[in-house]
């Protein structure tokens, strides 16, 4: 795995393994239910990715919104592709919601609806709630 990944806590934090990609929960919840979708490939530009990784990113997409729909119940998905620190090719995937959202007691509001998603108000989880989360999501996923 690359280092972009690594960073954001793989293995602990894996969800969904493709061949071209891995779907992990982000440790700082955005909105519930944040995750990353990130290419495995060292690849620095999108445009580098192998074509065979284009035609699974489909897939890679349907799982993590059939997923999330399920859990969370967002009105709106934000993919953003920042790659400003982490460099190789990775999206934040950020289910987007009007109304807060409460999992195991703690309250998940959508700080930024209807604009743009606020990054910098994301909920930090610890170790145990990240387990727990993690279970959660790769139960639903497919």
């Amino acid at each position: 795995m690359n280092q972009t990944i690594e960073r954001f806590g793989f293995p602990a934090t894996l969800l969904k393994e493709f061949e071209h990609w891995v779907v992990l929960l982000r440790p700082a919840q955005v909105t519930l239910g944040s995750l990353i979708l990130a290419a495995k490939s060292d690849a620095t530009a999108y445009s580098d990715l192998p074509r065979a990784a284009f035609n699974e990113q489909a897939e890679a997409v349907a799982a993590i919104q059939q997923a999330l729909a399920h859990f969370v119940r967002y009105e709106r998905i934000n993919y953003l592709m920042l790659m400003m620190v982490d460099r190789q090719v990775h999206f934040h995937v950020i289910p987007r919601y009007a109304h807060l959202r409460t999992w195991n007691g703690v309250d998940f509001p959508d700080d930024g609806w209807p604009g743009p998603p606020k990054l910098d108000c994301a909920i930090k989880l610890d170790g145990t709630q990240l387990k727990e989360l993690v279970a959660g999501l790769t139960s639903i996923f497919r």
